[in-house]
């Protein structure tokens, strides 16, 4: 009887995990040796009385229905004065001076020209204030 001999050469499939050992006990040498070396970075903390300023409670211009302009300053007492174009454009610039970014709502009433509105706004973008918003009232 003849024997079938199988040929030297086979496949291998195993995986020799040995020099993946070697490699990474070099690595973890290397890193126990440089990780005491390393300095850490420092951090200026603040302190605690420099906190930043409160914002600053915004200048609500009021449109009325007769196209008329009151200004509510709710940083002053929140108490409402009528006022003309170019008394809101004084006011303005001297909040303005007081605080550069003054914020500045507009609050008109629902049966106000959309035109109005936009002069307003015009108004405000001319005199470089650039926080600029529109006041709302939720539905119920």
């Amino acid at each position: 009887m003849k024997t079938l001999r199988r040929s030297s050469r086979r496949q291998m499939n195993e995986i020799n995990v040995v020099p993946y050992i070697d490699v990474m006990l070099v690595l973890l040498v290397i890193f126990m040796i440089t990780a005491p070396l390393m300095n850490p970075g420092q951090i200026d903390l603040p302190q605690v009385g420099e906190s930043l300023p409160p914002p600053v409670a915004p200048l609500e211009v009021i449109i009325r229905k007769d196209s008329s302009l009151a200004l509510r300053d709710h940083a002053r007492g929140g108490k409402e004065s009528r006022v003309g174009r170019q008394e809101l454009l004084a006011i303005l610039k001297s909040r303005q001076h007081e605080f550069a970014e003054q914020p500045v709502v507009i609050s008109a009433d629902k049966n106000v020209r959309y035109e109005e509105v936009i002069n307003v706004m015009d108004m405000l973008q001319q005199q470089q204030i650039r926080k600029v918003g529109l006041l709302t009232q939720t539905r119920q």
